[in-house]
């Protein structure tokens, strides 16, 4: 990702951030998330045909989703990049929003006095408190004495269950600054040199090995209570170039089931709480040659359902990559039309870098679900995940 504009002024470049219901589909007949239905029996004593209708069971979540309104669901699909503590109070206390990303441009101060995890607190739904903290280049945290090394040297230097006390320990100091969400670790597989777009911040040019690291990585941030996120889905490791900069293209999709999904394959097997992070990655033979996986039914449906590349289904969160700062989306639409997109094919968190558009961001996306552009149940669908995420639901 790179760094957004503050309100007032342009800011340097953040970090490359890098799945929606039932391959993004919008006439599905039930949540991947609902509870399954035992079928009944008449009673005993009557006739089948004067038996009483069963009802179904209400779907987990129901309830509590019902009471909101659409602007405060949508809200909850919003994580956006703020600048300071005051940056982060006046949107949440304007728009609702359902988290905030602390970027390389943002006054650490919020963090280190408490002053986000005081307005999470004071929140009806709390906020999810985001950050990129993979080691080596990508340490948003590093001057508050949160640091690690990156992704190729801890493979190199340290056993798998080192790597996971490691993460654990960063995992425990976030925790206590009030972060909630680690968009780490990269799941990238990648033989690239180190300073490349992925380089060193791939574990290895292995997929079982990167199965083993990042695997240990994710399960020491979970320990600590914080959500990892693998990224970036469906890989990264072998594109044509950097999504910051412009289009990127992958191997063709049977080559990505042979060795860049291989990650992504295994680990989502037992996700415990892991979410994923969907690139803005062409592939050839998945998402047509010029949709983005951020914003392609496809490429999400493959990840629910775990069709086609041999992975599980998967009913976690996903998010989509920054949709603001990075070319190989900002180019090709608005952050409006960017974030509906990436709602519609099935993400359940719309990614940006700046609170500049939230109000018009929510607006548009307000409009599209009564010119029914994007479905009710599909905005439904990923507030159960997000409210389910927070502990605000258990289902």
């Amino acid at each position: 990702m790179r760094a957004p504009r503050r309100t007032v002024a342009v800011l340097a470049a953040a970090s490359l951030l890098s799945v929606a219901a039932c391959g993004g589909s919008e006439t599905t007949t039930a949540s991947s998330s609902s509870p399954s239905v035992a079928a009944s029996s008449p009673d005993s004593h009557s006739s089948t045909s004067s038996a009483a209708p069963t009802s179904e069971p209400e779907r987990c979540g129901a309830s509590e989703v019902k009471a909101m309104t659409l602007r405060d669901k949508l809200a909850q699909l919003l994580v956006v990049g703020v600048t300071d503590a005051a940056d982060a109070r006046q949107v949440v206390k304007r728009e609702h929003i359902g988290g905030v990303f602390v970027g390389s441009w943002s006054d650490l101060s919020m963090l280190s006095s408490g002053s986000v995890k005081k307005l999470s607190e004071q929140q009806k739904y709390p906020l999810m408190v985001t950050v990129d903290q993979e080691g080596g280049r990508v340490s948003r945290l590093a001057d508050l004495g949160i640091d690690l090394p990156s992704a190729r040297t801890m493979a190199k230097a340290k056993t798998p269950e080192q790597v996971r006390e490691l993460a654990r320990d960063a995992g425990r100091k976030m925790k206590r600054l009030g972060i909630t969400v680690d968009f780490a670790p990269s799941a990238d597989v990648s033989d690239e040199s180190d300073d490349e777009v992925i380089g060193d911040r791939s574990f290895s040019n292995d997929p079982q090995k990167v199965v083993e690291y990042a695997g240990a990585f994710a399960k020491g941030l979970e320990d600590a209570g914080i959500t990892p996120v693998y990224k970036h889905f469906p890989g990264h490791g072998h594109g044509s170039g950097d999504s910051h900069t412009g289009t990127v293209r992958t191997p063709p999709l049977d080559d990505l089931i042979a060795d860049d999904l291989v990650p992504f394959k295994d680990l989502l097997r037992n996700p415990r709480t892991a979410a994923v992070m969907v690139g803005h990655l062409i592939v050839p033979g998945l998402t047509g040659p010029e949709t983005p996986s951020s914003i392609s039914p496809a490429a999400i449906g493959m990840l629910r359902k775990g069709a086609r590349y041999g992975g599980p289904k998967f009913d976690g969160l996903v998010f989509s990559d920054d949709l603001s700062g990075m070319k190989a989306i900002s180019e090709k639409y608005p952050i409006e039309i960017a974030a509906r997109k990436a709602l519609n094919a099935g993400s359940d968190i719309a990614l940006w870098l700046s609170t500049d558009e939230v109000t018009s961001v929510l607006d548009s996306l307000e409009k599209a679900v009564k010119s029914k552009k994007l479905s009710r149940k599909r905005v439904d669908e990923s507030v159960t995940r997000v409210l389910r995420s927070k502990g605000v639901i258990d289902c």
